[in-house]
């Protein structure tokens, strides 16, 4: 401050030519926005819908810059994270996939997301409390949900009616859904039902009967120490998967890199008629498909009531060292993207979730549901969802590591192995994947 005020006093003593110039400058630094960087990883029609939501920011505003910063897919842009996290190079906000929760939060890189909420009186009341749970570790918010999204099964109704098979109803079992797949076969002599295998699916089939994936209340009470997937619930999984393997009504895209690319496009192109997806696949599926489309919650054995699904996408984080101009930035940028109207328009551009539930109520979203009423589905279903530690999600850094395991379970069940066997074995490596984990990170 003292050397402030002596370059001022310094300047008082020299012509008044001189100051003016100085004070411009001075005030063009004043007006200068504070630049928050921003990493995130979507692309396509949905990296648009990001840029615009960003860039109407911008022009709301004058304090702040967010530039946003494409960083490739999550599996590239969070090791990138990782490299430069507590440095300067690091973004002031960061977006990651849902996976990475507990990584992200335990690296010592992330400042919770509740220190701005609280510091900067960004009210998150209104934010839906079962997607605020996912990215709650020990009861703290520890990154803000944004991009999110739940599985759910679409069906080509135009197909159920050539066949003479009655729609699917809002909340199917499994046993509905192979008995359609079986009737499509006898009609078109076609396997016409997809069960992706993705550790994705287990999961969401597993949280929708109830069932923890991993103990210690999905290790959300304390660090889960094994996985408790091989049971009943587990098995009513690739039991169904067998089922519909050996009846031949099932299409197998395999798990490589495009699988979930040639699923999508196999259902648009009417390669298959039935298959489960993230609800953001809505967009894509309004475009493509040149048929009327159902969508439905995703399925439950019949013996077990529906409990419902665990959010997926991705949520944004904040860097720890950042100031507190760029933290304000930050906080003000977030409470503008998750205010109801550009929810709403961000759901309808890209088929996530509006996580705002006041963004219901707009104009907006009403019209997008009136005029295209399968949007609704994946909404009802979140409505639905029970509140327990099934639908909260599992918490693991060995996250990735699990849905490999599965995932090799249901493709190797589909390839005609023994469904007890391949249960066994998924729950056995996740439960090694656990511990080395565990043990990295000092848990």
């Amino acid at each position: 401050m003292f050397k402030h005020i002596a370059k001022y006093s310094i300047l008082l003593t020299v012509s008044a030519g001189v100051v003016m110039p100085l004070a411009a400058v001075q005030g063009n630094a004043a007006s200068t926005p504070e630049k928050i960087t921003f990493w995130h990883s979507m692309t396509g029609e949905t990296q648009k819908s990001i840029e615009r939501v960003v860039n109407d920011f911008n022009k709301s505003q004058s304090e702040y810059k967010v530039v946003p910063e494409f960083q490739g897919q999550y599996v590239e842009a969070l090791p990138k994270f990782l490299s430069v996290g507590g440095t300067k190079k690091a973004p002031v906000l960061f977006q990651s996939n849902e996976i990475s929760t507990k990584q992200l939060a335990t690296s010592g890189m992330i400042e919770p997301m509740e220190t701005i909420t609280k510091k900067y009186k960004y009210d998150t009341s209104d934010i839906r409390e079962n997607i605020l749970d996912y990215y709650r570790v020990d009861g703290k918010l520890y990154s803000m949900p944004f991009n999110s999204s739940a599985p759910v099964l679409y069906y080509n109704k135009d197909a159920f009616k050539a066949a003479g098979i009655d729609e699917l109803p809002k909340s199917p079992t499994f046993e509905q859904v192979t008995d359609a797949a079986k009737q499509l076969k006898e009609k078109t002599g076609k396997a016409k039902l997809s069960i992706l295998p993705y550790g994705w699916n287990f999961e969401e089939l597993l949280a929708n009967q109830n069932q923890e994936l991993v103990n210690n209340g999905n290790g959300r009470k304390k660090t889960a120490t094994k996985s408790t997937f091989n049971n009943e619930a587990g098995k009513n999984i690739l039991n169904w998967i067998k089922t519909n393997a050996d009846a031949k009504t099932l299409v197998d895209y395999g798990t490589g890199a495009n699988a979930a690319d040639n699923e999508l496009s196999g259902f648009t192109s009417k390669q298959v008629d039935m298959f489960m997806n993230s609800s953001a696949s809505l967009g894509d599926i309004k475009k493509n498909a040149k048929f009327n489309v159902g969508v439905t919650y995703m399925p439950h054995p019949k013996n077990k009531t529906a409990n419902g699904v665990a959010i997926g996408g991705a949520s944004i984080w904040l860097s720890k060292g950042k100031t507190n101009k760029q933290q304000k930035g930050a906080a003000e940028f977030l409470k503008f993207a998750t205010s109801p109207n550009e929810q709403a328009q961000w759901s309808i551009d890209t088929g996530y979730f509006a996580i705002n539930k006041k963004s219901y109520d707009t104009k907006l979203l009403k019209d997008a549901f009136k005029k295209t009423p399968i949007l609704a589905a994946p909404v009802d279903q979140l409505k639905d969802t029970k509140k327990n530690s099934a639908s909260a999600g599992a918490l693991i850094t060995a996250m990735p590591n699990e849905r490999v395991n599965t995932q090799n379970a249901m493709e190797n069940v589909i390839n005609g192995k023994n469904v007890d066997k391949e249960l066994a074995k998924a729950a056995k490596k996740t439960d090694a994947d656990i511990k080395s984990a565990n043990e990295q990170t000092g848990e």
